[in-house]
């Protein structure tokens, strides 16, 4: 088996590198700082600067603009991007364009994939449901609008498009973007995927499309999404019942990959730390209690880096396995969800007082954890998950 990355995955990682490497955490908006949102938009700058780059376009393919990479150069990037708390929406941004490219009509993938692949279009993804703990697929229902007829010989109706109704709350980066994903399901229970207008867009808002801002632990905007009778055309809704599943399982796996990046971060930050500050003349790290709580993050981090890449690996290859590649994501949510808020926590400890100081990074570290721990679900629901895989695929 070969474990090295493929020469197209390492330049992916090396232009991160460059893009992300300069952006100073302790620059970031603090949400300790305010009582509401941190920033109107996201970072703009950085944006641009990532885009130049080729970082948005990675799962695009080339006919579209874009590198025709896979999710596991995505999660290359999106690690890097967590350690130094990137504010701008690329595993949104990047799942949302995978997803058109791979499930959209043409006319939809003409409109939007080449703008999204060089940052003249921002794409954001709903994924909480209505209250962030039931299925987001759920949240919105989709039923064929329909003609009635307009004379007395006349006895069919003609379909015209979709009504779509339903609440997505905590929708991240939604007052920035130009096209938010919805999931929502049809009579029969098919999910469907609807590509709605958001405020940046040049677009008119669609009538009976209402959006609320909300506020999220890390102090970005959020936004409760309501739909009362909003009418899609055809072109704008993807009707492929794999595309909300492989889009979800892809978050599901870029999120996995920030909280290694956010984790890593923190790790550095404090060994660093440690290794500076004394006590009794000798520098704490050099304190057994201190070693072995390092350790033991440490630990967290390897596997939930081990457990990340062999998700990656399954949603990028498509290989089987004895069960699902659903199991090995929620197997990597679980670790990414556990994992980061004890690493974080740990932090907080061994930092001591200095760790809650404002003028220091770390509580930004802390509140972003928090966000990354609950994205998507936290532990418990992806061991639910995992059990219920287990239940219908007996392992022989």
């Amino acid at each position: 088996m070969d474990f090295t990355f493929s020469e197209e995955q390492q330049a992916a990682l090396e232009a991160a590198q460059a893009v992300f490497a300069p952006v100073a955490p302790d620059s970031v908006p603090s949400p300790a700082l305010t009582s509401g949102a941190v920033a109107a938009d996201l970072d703009r700058t950085l944006w641009t600067k990532a885009a130049d780059a080729d970082l948005l376009s990675l799962l695009i393919t080339p006919e579209h603009g874009g590198a025709g990479l896979d999710a596991i150069a995505l999660c290359l990037v999106l690690r890097e991007s967590a350690k130094v708390l990137a504010r701008i929406p690329l595993l949104e941004h990047s799942a949302a364009a995978a997803t058109v490219d791979t499930y959209g009509g043409d006319e939809l993938r003409q409109e939007i994939l080449p703008r999204a692949a060089d940052g003249r279009l921002t794409l954001t993804v709903a994924t909480a449901g209505r209250t962030g703990h039931d299925p987001a697929e759920l949240a919105v229902t989709a039923h064929r609008e329909t003609t009635t007829p307009t004379t007395p010989t006349t006895t069919t109706t003609t379909t015209t498009g979709w009504i779509l109704d339903g609440v997505q709350t905590a929708v991240p980066w939604a007052w920035g973007a130009d096209h938010i994903l919805v999931p929502a399901h049809t009579g029969d229970g098919t999910a469907v995927l609807a590509i709605l207008p958001g405020p940046a867009t040049e677009e008119p808002r669609l009538p009976g499309l209402t959006l609320t801002e909300q506020i999220s632990t890390t102090g970005e905007r959020l936004a409760e999404l309501r739909l009362d009778g909003v009418h899609l055309d055809d072109r704008h809704l993807i009707e492929n019942p794999a595309a909300w599943s492989s889009l979800h399982d892809l978050l599901a796996t870029g999120t996995c990959a920030l909280a290694l990046g956010l984790g890593t971060g923190v790790l550095k930050m404090t060994s660093d730390y440690a290794s500076k500050r004394e006590q009794f003349g000798h520098p704490i790290a050099t304190f057994q209690a201190v070693a072995v709580q390092a350790a033991d993050r440490y630990i967290d981090l390897r596997a939930m880096e081990a457990t990340l890449w062999q998700a990656a690996w399954r949603i990028s290859s498509g290989a089987g396995g004895a069960l699902p590649a659903g199991a090995d994501i929620a197997v990597a949510k679980t670790w990414a969800s556990d994992g980061v808020r004890r690493i974080v926590q740990t932090a907080q400890h061994l930092h001591g007082g200095f760790g809650a100081d404002t003028d220091y990074p770390l509580h930004r570290y802390h509140a972003w954890a928090k966000h990354l721990e609950l994205s998507l679900g936290p532990a418990a629901a992806h061991e639910e998950t995992l059990g219920d895989l287990l239940a219908a695929h007996p392992l022989g």
